[in-house]
């Protein structure tokens, strides 16, 4: 058997590195190709030696550019990768250009598709990621969902509910991997900040940092609430980019610390200590909510609503005094008992190559029985905290 998975950016190097591993258990041929669509090729580099991946089989070298430009690029890079090496299947993962792009090559070469991460859905058409979800779901023969709830979506979009296998979250399965390692090298002592409260920061989405009005709502927020909490801000490339154009100069002498884009131990390491998240990003919604640290995902939806109705994290608008409120309530949350979600257990990858290699079938039966559909319905999309 020869599988094939294709990753472009930070956060589908978290999700390929236990599906490698698990696939390597087994024998299995597994080619990894590497659009190059994450900008920094040292970060990236860094990424696959820290999650022990395997340096990739091919290197599109994509880069940066236009969601047109990646994804056309991708496409004419990958097709003869493809012809070549006939695939038993190709794996994507999450909801990047690469996703779609690489969905979209194999189902027209007639190649099965497998999308990890499958079925998630903000109702958000404004944001490239949803349409990238939507389109490669309906392009791929099996479809791994990292929640029950994604069950639903697929379903409404009429796909047929045997192309579906819940097994849980992977990016789960390299937290637990990665958290002993993460620990180990005690990020908060380094940055001065153990023993306190603190919060981490990360911002890198359009609609948050290309609006120089929002932008400056939130460094707003951000700077006062570094008067009274240490705040440790990674500054994603396009993030520090939007803020010297606009020529801001941030105060960092109050408690706001402006760091490079760190690792993902390094990262890990701070968000496992921290009392508090702010961030637009998928994956910490996850990360904390199985930690237990309360997050503020800056944003008006989730494709993730578990993490809002079952985890730790909550909706907020980009808006200064809305974002202190829920900070104060986030503070006062904190504590050391952990959600439970079900299938976030670190053995998602496992179940996926079962399903690969032995041909089994994880469906929605077991564990904890789903909600009503109202219920669900009523919880599908958490309103922000400081909606009108």
């Amino acid at each position: 058997m020869r599988i094939l998975s294709v990753v472009g950016a930070r956060p589908n190097f978290m999700e390929l590195a236990p599906v490698d591993r698990e696939l390597a258990k087994r024998g299995v041929e597994h080619v990894i190709v590497h659009t190059g669509q994450h900008y920094d090729a040292g970060m990236s580099n860094a990424l696959f030696e820290q999650l022990w991946i395997p340096a990739p089989d091919y290197d599109l070298g994509v880069g940066s550019g236009s969601h047109a430009q990646q994804t056309a690029a991708v496409i004419q890079r990958l097709e003869p990768v493809l012809v070549e090496l006939r695939p038993d299947l190709v794996l994507v993962y999450g909801d990047m250009n690469a996703t779609l792009a690489a969905a979209l090559v194999a189902a027209k070469l007639q190649v099965r598709v497998g999308h990890v991460e499958a079925g998630l859905r903000s109702r958000d058409w404004t944001m490239p990621e949803e349409i990238n979800r939507v389109v490669t779901d309906r392009l791929s023969d099996v479809l791994f969902l990292p929640s029950r709830e994604a069950a639903e979506n697929l379903g409404a979009e009429g796909i047929p509910a045997d192309r579906m296998h819940f097994v849980g979250n992977v990016m789960i399965d390299t937290l637990c991997w990665a958290l002993p390692q993460a620990l180990a090298l005690d990020a908060p002592a380094r940055f001065d900040v153990r023993g306190h409260p603190y919060a981490v920061v990360t911002l890198h989405r359009q609609a948050n940092v290309d609006d120089p009005t929002v932008l400056q709502e939130l460094l707003e927020a951000l700077t006062r609430l570094a008067d009274h909490i240490p705040v440790l801000f990674a500054v994603h490339p396009r993030t520090r980019t939007r803020i010297e154009e606009l020529r801001l100069r941030l105060p960092t002498d109050r408690g706001l610390r402006l760091l490079e884009p760190l690792g993902y131990l390094d990262m890990l390491s701070l968000v496992a200590k921290a009392g508090l998240v702010v961030t637009d990003s998928g994956g910490l919604q996850e990360e904390t909510s199985f930690l237990g640290v309360p997050c503020l995902t800056v944003r008006p939806n989730t494709e993730r609503p578990i993490t809002c109705t079952h985890g730790t994290n909550r909706l907020v608008q980009a808006q200064r005094d809305a974002i202190l409120a829920a900070a104060e309530r986030g503070l006062a949350r904190r504590s050391p008992a952990r959600p439970v979600i079900e299938r976030w257990d670190g053995q998602a990858a496992q179940r996926i190559a079962q399903v690969v290699c032995d041909g089994e079938r994880f469906e929605l039966d077991g564990g904890t029985a789903a909600q009503p559909r109202e219920a669900r319905r009523a919880v599908a999309i958490p309103q922000p905290l400081g909606a009108v």
